[in-house]
């Protein structure tokens, strides 16, 4: 059995989200042992055997990950520091870290040949989700766009929050001043994932944390899964810096696509403002993280470059996985999740 909580007593999370079904050996396992209070079991090779980007594999990193968060309902807290569930995690992590690092074996090693081609709007749009977004696309598709991004912006910067203690000086101030934005400046309305919460109302999607993790794909879990991954691993800080990077520096263009085709589709005016909010503000988080964040890490650990690139090219392999399974999904006029939001819903 796993060992008890510190106090001796069980503290099981009564608001967490519910545990969903398994995709397989190891998501089963993962479960079962979350809802038991067991060790996980799996079949001997699973974690070998298992498709790096499949289903089961992601899932059963998203569970375990998701401990670190808020827990799922009726689980004990103390599951979260499980040697049994860690040890599980770790074999699962270095399958995915090692599918990440073969993948990219020729990607840019330095920050500058990581990052520049990010710096310029391509001509050719006609590859980009949020170009679909705005000049074609459905209001069904961003109901569809928005549950899946929800298990992102629901907890949006919390995973990059684990890199502050890891950070000094300049990287450790400017990191803490973009995260200050991202939590609301203060204010828990303008909390950036509470605004995203207003977004899925207006689009008549339930906001509840983790609502629609039964319904999102591996290449959906997989794009959270890395935040998780690097945001856990202090030997991954540099990762972690490169993967929120490359989120700031790409997304205020992506942000004012989405924010046209919010407005296009009245899809309502917090749907909208979520959007027209990270216009401006990540414009001026991509100038502080490049020179700030990265720059102070690089002046303190120079060593890093390689992982700060790495990061970088991981979170748009993952990101051109994600829009490619969208769209494939789309262009056959099927459903992006694994299954669709009901249907009357749909317009």
């Amino acid at each position: 059995m796993s060992p008890p909580s510190p106090t001796g007593t069980t503290t099981a999370t009564a608001d967490g989200p519910r545990l969903v079904e398994g995709r397989g050996d190891l998501s089963d396992a993962v479960i079962r042992a979350l809802r038991k209070g067991s060790p996980p079991v799996h079949a001997p090779g699973s974690v070998r055997k298992a498709d790096p980007w499949g289903e089961d594999l992601q899932l059963a990193l998203y569970l375990l990950y998701e401990l670190h968060y808020r827990g799922f309902e009726e689980v004990d807290d103390a599951r979260e520091w499980d040697p049994d569930l860690l040890r599980l995690r770790q074999a699962m992590e270095a399958r995915f870290l090692h599918a990440l690092r073969t993948e990219l074996s020729d990607a840019p090693r330095s920050v500058a040949d990581a990052f520049g081609p990010l710096l310029v709007e391509p001509l050719d749009l006609s590859d980009s989700l949020s170009h679909h977004l705005e000049t074609e696309g459905e209001l069904w598709q961003l109901r569809e766009y928005a549950a899946l991004r929800s298990l992102y912006h629901l907890k949006e910067a919390d995973p990059h929050v684990w890199v502050v203690p890891r950070l000094t000086g300049r990287a450790k101030a400017a990191m803490a001043a973009i995260e200050y934005d991202e939590f609301g400046a203060g204010r828990a309305d303008r909390i950036h994932a509470t605004l995203f919460a207003d977004l899925m109302t207006d689009l008549r999607l339930d906001p509840t944390y983790g609502r629609y993790l039964d319904r999102a794909p591996a290449p959906l879990l997989a794009t959270v899964n890395l935040m998780s991954l690097f945001g856990l691993h202090r030997a991954l800080r540099g990762a972690l810096v490169g993967h929120f990077a490359c989120v700031e520096v790409t997304s205020s263009p992506g942000s004012r696509r989405l924010a046209r085709a919010m407005r296009r589709c009245g899809a309502g005016p917090a749907a909208e403002h979520f959007y027209a909010e990270h216009v401006e503000a990540d414009a001026v988080h991509e100038q502080v993280v490049r020179h700030e964040v990265i720059g102070g890490l690089l002046a303190d650990e120079p060593d890093l470059e390689e992982d700060i690139a790495f990061g970088c090219a991981a979170t748009v392999l993952l990101e051109d996985r994600l829009a490619s399974h969208i769209r494939e999904a789309w262009d056959h006029e099927r459903s992006a999740l694994r299954t669709p939001l009901p249907e009357h819903w749909r317009p």
